[in-house]
């Protein structure tokens, strides 16, 4: 992407002010040059093609970037460990120069500018599939519980741009029992009350398997389509402990 070399450049001879500059300018030339209907790779498919206006992949990385800092900033300090899970994110699914060269914009702009989560998940729950939307907030836990820990402040974050992007909070609470261990998680991540029968333990089974199953998120890249199973195989432990518990 022109926008992301230019930035770069930018950055290296005129610092903050010429990485801003940089990155618009490559915005004007990538549009021009007609770089978004060439790009059909990762992020760009998770975009529905339903209104006439496009979302570049470069646009998408930004604002998925800003939201990954809204929480690693959520509890006052800046964790190396949920800095270095980003970069890693992204090095599996973009390849390593590409990620390398969207951090040294990001170190730059996204941490030293003013985040409108509200804005970006508008723009995102207007563009992505709700599965997708699903994967993002799933993303964001990954990033929280990067160091070990996810604090009250990352989850009230997260619960904020989970409001924002429309996700039901049914939804949320069960992937965030996915990153919280406590007697009730199993019942949480299947999405239903600890007073269930076992054959709406099975029905609920059924129906978050289907939900979360990796093949609805084929159409991005390898690292968000790791992060599918990860939550896939979240949905199979708990119906397992379940099934012990009971014995059924």
């Amino acid at each position: 992407m022109i926008r992301w070399l230019l930035a770069v450049l930018g950055y290296t001879f005129y610092r903050f002010p010429g990485a801003i500059i940089g990155f618009l300018i490559g915005s004007l030339l990538d549009n021009f040059m007609g770089s978004k209907s060439k790009s059909r790779g990762g992020f760009q498919q998770v975009f529905q093609q339903q209104r006439s206006e496009d979302v570049s992949p470069a646009d998408f990385e930004l604002n998925l970037l800003s939201l990954a800092s809204l929480v690693i900033k959520a509890d006052g300090r800046v964790n190396q460990a949920e800095l270095d899970y980003v970069r890693q994110y992204f090095v599996q699914a973009y390849g390593k120069e590409r990620a390398n060269a969207t951090f040294k914009v990001f170190n730059e702009v996204i941490k030293n500018r003013e985040i409108s989560a509200a804005k970006i998940c508008a723009l995102l729950r207007s563009r992505t599939r709700y599965e997708s939307r699903l994967q993002i907030l799933h993303f964001l836990f990954s990033i929280a519980n990067a160091d070990g820990h996810v604090t009250q402040a990352e989850v009230n974050e997260i619960n904020n741009i989970a409001r924002y992007m429309a996700i039901h909070s049914r939804d949320f609470e069960s992937i965030k029992a996915m990153f919280f261990k406590n007697p009730d998680s199993a019942y949480k991540i299947l999405e239903i009350d600890r007073t269930a029968t076992d054959t709406e333990i099975k029905k609920a089974y059924r129906t978050m398997a289907k939900k979360y199953h990796p093949d609805k998120l084929q159409h991005m890249d390898e690292a968000y389509q790791k992060g599918a199973q990860e939550k896939f195989q979240k949905v199979q432990e708990a119906y397992e402990q379940l099934q012990k518990e009971r014995g059924f």
